[in-house]
């Protein structure tokens, strides 16, 4: 149906005498017979960008833009390399492959899931993960951390790895690849997130170095100490947690809220540590954000952060030292 200038100004009013407001294409109303006409893997690309925009989705499960975003999914979704996208981008798509992007698409927006979800699989550090509502999508910055940052802090390569809330096990199972020698442990509360962490180190083939245990923080290793301890716990603070957009909200959210100022679970953990560190022994313990919250919750305490490419605050590095003289100090203020 052909459209005047005169409907197009009655559609979109405004103030007298300004210029009408000009409406764009809503790409969600998009006909059928208008989406045959998208052949081509980047015509494909660039619907799923108008979608992503118009739909106002969030990221940080792995990318941080719509464009990346649709790249990797509809890459994952054609068995292509998201990395070697370029040679591919003009090839025509047959029906069954554009119909099947569309609808991969049209579920992203409408779901408001996490992509990793979608597509059943999250990658970390150059490494794939099975990933699912199970865990948290893996995306810790101790990762980056484990690959380098962290070697400032370590006087040796450590012989024992204890890593606490362990989700899928992303973390323990890196610190497996990172540390060939190392003895590791996964810790969490979850059995269904254990659950997936027992599949991804059967994914990895880790299974003889790495064991994964369910209990509350150190209740499960007993009395075991340990070189090296990592921790991605739940550290965000109730305000972000009310504020949180769908994708996050999708997750498990004991695996995201830590309190009022999200440090609950952070001060249980910093007062037990000490007795499950080898003398020489340290933890790496992510908060995010939360720097602010963090150093008001523990302004007697001595740390270090460990910067990565995110930010210069959002991981602590914390000895056994400095935690047994913080127990001390604690001890002698409440006699």
């Amino acid at each position: 149906m052909k459209t005047s200038m005169s409907d197009v100004r009655s559609a979109s009013p405004s103030r007298p005498g300004s210029p009408a407001r000009f409406e764009r294409v809503d790409p969600a109303t998009l006909a059928p017979d208008q989406l045959r006409a998208l052949r081509t893997l980047r015509d494909l690309i660039r619907l799923a960008v108008s979608r992503f925009e118009h739909a106002g989705l969030s990221y940080g499960h792995g990318t941080d833009n719509a464009y990346d975003e649709a790249a990797w999914m509809l890459s994952w979704a054609l068995h292509l390399p998201v990395d070697q996208l370029e040679p591919h981008l003009d090839a025509r798509l047959c029906d069954a492959e554009r119909d099947s992007l569309v609808a991969l698409i049209e579920r992203r927006c409408r779901e408001r899931v996490p992509a990793a979800y979608l597509l059943g699989e999250a990658w970390l550090r150059g490494q794939r993960f099975l990933s699912d509502a199970r865990a948290l999508v893996p995306r810790s910055l101790i990762g980056e951390a484990l690959d380098g940052a962290l070697d400032d802090w370590l006087d040796q390569p450590p012989g024992t790895v204890l890593d606490l809330c362990t989700g899928g096990g992303s973390l323990a199972i890196l610190a497996a690849h990172r540390w060939p020698a190392a003895d590791v442990i996964g810790a969490d509360l979850s059995a269904e997130a254990l659950a997936l962490a027992t599949e991804n180190v059967a994914l990895h083939g880790v299974g003889e170095r790495v064991a994964l245990v369910r209990g509350d923080l150190f209740d499960p290793v007993g009395g075991r100490r340990f070189d090296l301890i990592l921790c991605n716990p739940p550290y965000v603070n109730q305000a972000s947690i009310d504020a949180l957009p769908p994708e996050f909200r999708a997750e498990p959210p004991g695996a995201l809220a830590g309190g009022a100022d999200g440090m609950d679970l952070i001060r249980r953990l910093l007062d037990a540590a000490p007795a499950h560190l080898t003398p020489e022994g340290g933890l790496l313990l992510e908060i995010g954000h939360e720097a602010a919250f963090f150093e008001q919750a523990f302004d007697d305490l001595e740390f270090a952060y460990v910067p990565v490419a995110a930010g210069d605050d959002q991981l602590v590095w914390v000895t056994r030292a400095v935690l047994v003289e913080r127990q001390r100090r604690k001890g002698a203020e409440a006699r």
